[in-house]
This record gives structure tokens, sequence and C-alpha cells, in this order.
């Protein structure tokens, strides 16, 4: 690759959009310093790992582009500038097969992200990246430098020739993201649309015998709907009502119902893989005398689908009224939970105030990527790609504005990425 002349570009942020700017700037020969308010890089990324790191999805691009809701039509040009092929050909150059589950989405073999971010790091290291920890960003000075505060109370002051936030959202705190941000850009005329809960569970009023005897149990291979829209997967009961996949997918229409101010009722398919018909026969071949509790579990309901049921009230008698109760469970939403137990959140900076570069119109050569952008995506791989793939397109905006001639559309994120994976752990 032709080394193109070095400016120097900071960095706020030290998760994947921010990561992966720093790795196609540094690949190019530009400076790169990478500013990070927590001790370690990549705090979330991590923990989004715990339960096995979902870096992407298989759906086709028509079904992939829909999970970004409203947002699809802007996102769409940003995805393309590194899809999820080139995510999992990224990972595999780091030494980190990947695989796809049977649920369409994809892993790394180790299913973790501690070997693929140390593999990372390692080469942002040998491309001259510059990491500055517990660096907490300030804002700007009289002139326009960048300052930061550290631990031992030093005011650091950076003035690079451009600077790409890449800061999060307003979930999950404790790790780094706090939207602590937003004043700093609000002062400056940055639209920023307010921060709401995404991919969180929902509130729902059980009775004690629920909370106490299957709060932690899941309930698995169901369907939950609200106004149209169904969601198939599994969920875990909690104490205070439900979370999990399938739920985390309706977050959207969830949050929307929720503002109407009026109750908000969704229904649950505890039998999704089978029809009404199939299910009211399993409940007609009840011998008589058969306790209620039996016949359901000859329907094939687990004790915690009964519970849920249960709860939806005084059940049916009849074979067909029970089994449409069963295909069709109601249970009345009254919040989500809040910012703090949200796995990403919705908000941030409006579309309309950036522009293709992802560069804020009202700040010249101040770039964002990331969950500091306002769009939200389920779980399931589509939040990191589309965290990668906004860095990927900044830094290739941070070029395009310094007059540099930016990478084709689709090459590699480094050269490193044609390499065999021996960086890998």
């Amino acid at each position: 690759m032709t080394q193109q002349s070095s400016r120097q570009i900071a960095i706020i942020g030290g998760g994947p959009a921010g990561l992966i700017a720093a790795e196609r700037l540094s690949a190019h020969g530009h400076g790169v310093t990478v500013y990070e308010r927590m001790p370690t890089l990549g705090r979330k990324f991590l923990m989004a790992g715990r339960g096995g790191l979902n870096l992407t999805h298989s759906d086709d691009r028509e079904a992939f582009m829909a999970r970004y809701r409203e947002a699809a039509g802007w996102m769409s040009s940003w995805l393309e500038v590194f899809t999820p092929a080139d995510l999992c050909a990224w990972a595999e150059s780091l030494g980190q097969e990947t695989f796809v589950g049977t649920s369409g989405r994809v892993f790394p073999q180790a299913m973790k992200g501690s070997p693929l971010l140390r593999a990372w790091i390692a080469r942002l290291e040998r491309q001259g990246v510059q990491f500055r920890l517990r660096h907490q960003w300030a804002g700007w000075s009289a002139d326009g430098a960048l300052m930061f505060n550290t631990p031992e109370g030093d005011r650091v002051v950076d003035k690079p020739d451009a600077v790409l936030l890449a800061l999060g959202g307003a979930s999950w705190s404790k790790l780094g993201s706090d939207a602590g941000w937003v004043d700093m850009l609000r002062a400056r005329d940055v639209e920023i649309d307010d921060f709401a809960a995404a991919n969180c569970g929902v509130e729902i009023a059980w009775s004690e015998i629920m909370k106490s005897r299957f709060a932690g149990k899941p309930l698995k291979t169901i369907s939950i709907s609200l106004n149209g829209e169904t969601v198939r997967g599994e969920a875990m009961i909690s104490a205070y009502g439900l979370e999990g996949g399938a739920v985390y997918a309706l977050s959207t229409p969830i949050r929307k119902a929720l503002a109407t101010g009026y109750p908000v009722t969704a229904t649950i398919d505890l039998r999704p893989n089978h029809k009404i018909a199939e299910v009211t026969a399993r409940l007609s071949d009840a011998k008589k005398g058969q306790s209620l509790a039996n016949t359901l579990r000859k329907a094939g309901l687990s004790p915690e689908a009964i519970s849920l049921l249960r709860e939806s009230g005084e059940l049916p008698t009849a074979p067909a009224d029970l089994a449409r109760r069963i295909k069709a469970t109601p249970v009345t939403i009254t919040g989500q939970t809040g910012l703090a137990r949200a796995i990403s959140s919705s908000g941030g900076i409006a579309r309309e105030g950036l522009d293709i570069g992802l560069m804020i119109k009202a700040m010249p050569g101040v770039f964002v990527a990331g969950e500091m952008i306002d769009w939200e995506a389920p779980t399931g791989g589509y939040l990191l790609q589309g965290c990668f793939s906004t860095g990927i397109a900044a830094a290739r905006g941070i070029e395009v504005w310094m007059g540099l001639q930016a990478e084709p559309e689709g090459a590699a994120v480094s050269e490193d990425a044609a390499g065999d994976g021996t960086d890998g752990e």
C-alpha cells in the first residue's frame, strides 16, 4: 500500500468504532492517538462477548438493512463501506475464524472477545497507534485544542489535523459510555436527539409466585407480538418482567407504544412451531381426571410457560379456547428498564447534522462514529456491525476532508488483512 503524507488524528473513545478507524488511518500512514477515559480498551466489546461474541449476522442484504428500522435508508451507505463479509474477513485476518450459528448469527470460533481484542491491539501498536488511557476528554480550549484530564490532574492539550469522536451512547455507563459529551456538543449548536433505552428489558407486574419461583428461568422457543410485529426467539423471566433477545428486538415499538400513555399489551406464543389445530389436538387427548398442569405439560409447555400462562387470568377449559390462549398469551407491559441496564441506546447526534463522511456540519474537521449517532439496531450482530461500519466510514470521511486519496470502497482495512493470521492468539 502506498504511504500517504502523515497527518495527526485524535480519536476519542477506545471501543470498536474508534479502534477500527484507528486501524484504517494508521495503515495509511497517518499518526493516530486514541484517547480513552477508562483504564483499558474495548470494555463494552468484552462485555458483549461474555455470552459469545456476536460479531454480525448472515441475513441477506435486504433483511439486514431492515433491522435498522427508520435509520435503514441512511445507514445503508455506511454499512456498504464495511459489510458483514468484510467484518468476518477482518476477524479472520486476526487469527479468529468465524462461523454461522443456527440462528444466523456470526461468532468467532473462540466465542470470546478477548483473543480478538488482544490480536487487534497488537496490530494497532505495530502500525504506530498511540494509546492514552485514563484520559478524560474535557472539551476544547479557546484556540480550538482538545483538552484532557488525567488521574494526576494534568490537563493535556492536543491540536490534531482531524478529530474522531467515538464516545458511545448512554447505556452501560459504568463501562465508559455515559453521554457526558452531550452538553459540550450542544453548546456548539450540534443537534442531539434525547437518549432512551434500547435493547432493554420490560417491566411486568408479576404475581409473587411468578417472581419467587421463576425469576431467572428461561422461556425457550417463543414468539412475542406487538402492534402487528412478531419476533421469535427466547426470553428470560426476571423479578421485574422479561428480558432477552426476543424482547430486545421489540424495544422500539414497545417504547413508542408506552409513549402514548395507554396500557401496552403484547402477546406471547408459547408454541410458535405448532399451529392452533395441533395444540388443540394435544389438549383434546387429555385423559379424564388429568390435572390441567399435566395436560399443559403433555402439550409441550414448560413449568415456566405454564406459570406465565396462568398470569393471564382464568384459563378456558375448552381445548380450542385454551389453545388460542397458549398461542396468544397476553402480558401487560408497564415500562422499560432504564439506560443503566440497557444494552444500547436510541438517540444521539441527529443524522441531519452530519455529512456523508460523518463529519459534524457545524464543526469542520470533527467526525463521529458508533452509538453517538442517532441509530439503533437489535442484538444479534447488528449493533457491532453498525459500530464497525460507521468507524470505517468516518475514517474515509477524514481522509476525504483532508484532501487525500481514499482507498476504493470494499478494499481491505489494512495490509495485515491479507496476512496469514499469525498475529492471533
